[in-house]
């Protein structure tokens, strides 16, 4: 009988996922997390980081209290040493401030091969983030502190004469922190600021003093992970804070749309700085007959269309799942000429690989499509016929203005729009008591369904509309519009209402003492 081979171990890596900002981790930590059977990480925290993983590997959840961190290198030893590949995401950087050498070692005994792949160091990241560098012209050298349980084993007289020094778990850490420093000769007054949530929407930064700094961290009612920083590279913040000082920084905005819709939106406002939230106010439902899709995808490739108009990203979608269950591809299009009512729509084509023919050049709408549109012309155009897919509530606008300019128009329903399901209680109530700091509308049918599955945003919250026919809708049923997109798109909705807060906040600033209207969003101030 011949021996059974053993598997030949694979590899563990350890990897630093960086600060909680999931655009920090590494390109190669995202092509090990991508090849990767097992990953361990503290899941809740790094769900962002996790959609790198491939549905069927498995992921062991290293929150606090699911098992000691012996039990957990054993466990991971095991599998690579069964032949599966291993990935331990550590906040910031694995072999400062995380437990990484300890794996790693564990490894090497094992004789289990280990790749390490360093991370951001959340020590220098948060800092960066908070506007403070820990460098300067007068300032070089840097002592990075994390004092743990035990205060005591800190050489306090060494970081009482460092230009600057960096205190991890700050919250919980700095007040015996500060004491320890004034104790070994440190000012009271040395400028000292704290980061809540570094690198996340929901960043805090506090300025203050070694004084009172333990006092203003209760008082802030901070929480960790939170990073201190202590000297006189402090007082640049109030020139070089770039994250917090946002257009739209903190606010939480909620999106009526779904998760595939709001990508790029939800993408966006992030970039502003805001917490965007997003409630599907629509479901769509294939049509409840396929007959007339079908005759109108057979008529693509069969020369029945001179033209095909789509007037959004359902539609592209509908139409290519058609062409996916038939085995076509973008080739069935040759020949047909293609409109595309705005970018959005226009980008759902060419990621198929077909490039529209006609966007719109004014307004992204029917009627800025029809603007653009050519009247039929019975020597230049060899077929009359439009193909047009699009949701069963449509409006008649377009096919009124295709059949003006000469064209038939075989109107067919791509797809079914349904209100969708009410989103949880508690963001009902956030709804309606103000918990959202604005609301942007991108169709009038998301004003309609929004307000019959959750109500009326409150009179507090700032509403954002896509367009003049949205505007509409939301004034009939009793809503204040505050910004309108100049474009219909969602790029340009989400642009208006960041120079809408940029406004607001540079007139509030200009004139303190009058009251505003959403003090609260417009005019947030960073903590000092």
């Amino acid at each position: 009988m011949s021996a059974i081979r053993k598997h030949k171990p694979a590899p563990v890596a350890v990897v630093g996922a960086g600060p909680d900002e999931p655009g920090l981790l590494t390109l190669r930590g995202a092509e090990l997390l991508a090849a990767a059977d097992v990953v361990a990480a503290q899941s809740h925290r790094m769900s962002a980081l996790l959609a790198h993983v491939r549905p069927d590997a498995e992921i062991i959840d290293t929150s606090e209290g699911i098992m000691t961190d012996a039990e957990l290198v054993k466990l991971l030893v095991r599998h690579a040493r069964d032949g599966r590949r291993v990935v331990r995401l550590y906040d910031g950087d694995p072999f400062l401030g995380a437990g990484g050498a300890d794996l790693v070692l564990a490894c090497n005994r094992g004789s289990v091969p280990v790749e390490v792949v360093p991370g951001v160091p959340t020590a220098t990241a948060v800092p960066t983030y908070a506007g403070i560098p820990l460098t300067d012209a007068k300032h070089r050298q840097v002592l990075i502190v994390d004092p743990g349980p035990d205060t005591d084993a800190v050489d306090w007289s060494t970081a009482a004469v460092a230009p600057v020094v960096v205190v991890l778990n700050a919250t919980s850490a700095m007040g015996k922190a500060a004491a320890a420093l004034v104790e070994h000769g440190r000012s009271g007054d040395t400028p000292v600021s704290v980061t809540s949530s570094g690198a996340r929407t929901t960043q805090r930064t506090l300025v203050s003093t070694l004084d009172r700094v333990e006092s203003d961290i209760v008082a802030s009612k901070f929480e960790e992970p939170a990073i201190a920083v202590v000297g006189a590279v402090v007082n640049q913040r109030e020139r070089l804070s770039w994250y917090e000082t946002r257009p739209l920084f903190g606010w939480k905005v909620l999106v009526p749309r779904t998760k595939d819709q709001a990508g790029t939106l939800s993408e966006q406002l992030r970039d502003y700085g805001a917490v965007p939230v997003e409630v599907p106010t629509i479901a769509v439902e294939p049509p409840r007959s396929p007959a007339p899709m079908d005759r109108g995808i057979k008529g693509l490739f069969a020369g029945r269309y001179q033209w095909a108009v789509f007037t959004s990203t359902n539609a592209v979608k509908a139409v290519v799942e058609k062409f996916l269950d038939w085995g076509l591809d973008a080739r069935a299009f040759a020949g047909v000429k293609i409109a595309a009512v705005g970018e959005q729509t226009a980008a759902a084509l060419i990621a198929f690989g077909i490039r529209p023919d006609l966007v719109p050049s004014g307004e992204h709408s029917s009627e800025g499509l029809l603007a653009d549109f050519p009247p039929y012309d019975d020597v230049l155009d060899p077929i009359e016929r439009v193909f047009l897919p699009r949701a069963d509530i449509a409006t008649e606008t377009l096919v009124t203005g295709l059949t003006e300019r000469g064209w038939e128009v075989d109107d067919i329903t791509a797809y079914r729009t349904v209100r969708a399901a009410p989103p949880a209680a508690e963001t009902r109530d956030a709804i309606k008591s103000g918990g959202f700091d604005a609301v942007l509308f991108t169709s009038s049918s998301t004003v309609r369904n929004l307000v019959g599955i959750a109500g009326k945003p409150h009179p507090s919250t700032v509403i954002a509309v896509i367009g003049p026919q949205t505007a509409k809708t939301a004034d009939e049923l009793g809503l204040r519009v505050d910004v309108q997109a100049p474009s219909a798109s969602t790029a340009a909705l989400a642009e208006a209402l960041a120079d809408w807060a940029v406004a607001q906040r540079e007139a509030s600033e200009a004139a303190p003492v009058k009251a505003t209207r959403r003090a609260g969003a417009t005019g947030r101030k960073r903590a000092r």
